[in-house]
């Protein structure tokens, strides 16, 4: 499983959000590597000119094999929580994905 990051140009800390997108992504959806392909990141702030808010966005797209691809987001005030919102949307709906293709 392959995961990429990327950030727009107001999020700081560039090497500290990839080691935890890496974490909190693998802890989310590690257990279904053998069927995703690859995971990527995308973390803006939606009013950068403001402080305060909701307005860190984070976005997750997984790619699984052999099927379209699942994305979610999530926004909160920090980059932490906007990850670890998005990352539990994205384990329930790979959850829910591969649950129907396991009914059929």
């Amino acid at each position: 499983m392959q995961i990429q990051v990327h950030t727009d140009n107001t999020i700081q800390g560039r090497e500290t959000i990839v080691a935890l997108v890496h974490t909190g992504v693998e802890g989310a959806v590690g257990r279904f590597r053998d069927r995703i392909t690859r995971v990527e990141a995308h973390l803006s702030d939606t009013n950068s000119h403001k402080t305060k808010g909701a307005d860190i966005r984070c976005v997750l797209e997984a790619r699984l094999a052999g099927l379209q691809p699942i994305a979610v987001s999530h926004q909160a005030p920090t980059v932490e929580l906007a990850l670890s919102g998005a990352a539990g949307k994205l384990e329930r709906s790979i959850e829910n994905t591969l649950g129907r293709l396991k009914e059929r």
